[in-house]
């Protein structure tokens, strides 16, 4: 017998600007509702500020801005997803997150050839599984060029 467990692993799933997006739970520390963000002065658009979770200040990246989509207010259904990847700590904000789901390696393809520029960066596949399309993020991605961004902002402010 073969252990098909190891072709098979666990997302969460999580709703913004109506598509569904996928990132490996390993990943994920917690998922909050918001309560409160402090703004930080000359941050990035895509930066909303920081929250104190666990004893950690983390900054509070919201999702829809850093991927050229609309900001809206927060609701109930927003939710805060801290993540940790590369030694890295931050929380992100998306519409909703609710869904927990295993994936199979073989349902993931490559991203599409005409997907480029910034928003292909981020992307480590896609996810078809029944009749559901799931983006799948590449975390590291998402997060290391956020923080290139952080720091060239903080820089130009001291400048």
């Amino acid at each position: 017998m073969t252990d098909i467990s190891k072709d098979v692993e666990p997302f969460i799933l999580f709703e913004l600007a109506n598509t569904v997006y996928g990132v490996r739970s390993r990943w994920v520390q917690q998922i909050e509702m918001i309560e409160s963000i402090t703004p930080v002065p000359n941050s990035p658009e895509f930066v909303d500020g920081v929250v104190f979770s666990r004893g950690q200040v983390i900054p509070a990246i919201n999702l829809r801005a850093r991927f050229g989509f609309p900001k809206i207010p927060y609701d109930l259904r927003t939710r805060l997803i801290i993540v940790t990847t590369n030694g890295r700590t931050v929380g992100l904000i998306v519409d909703t997150a609710r869904e927990f789901l295993s994936i199979p390696a073989e349902a993931i393809q490559p991203p599409p050839d005409g997907i480029s520029g910034l928003s292909g960066k981020y992307l480590e596949g896609i996810a078809s599984l029944n009749k559901r399309i799931i983006v799948i993020l590449d975390l590291s991605e998402v997060l290391t060029s956020a923080e290139t961004i952080l720091l060239a902002a903080a820089q130009e402010a001291r400048a």
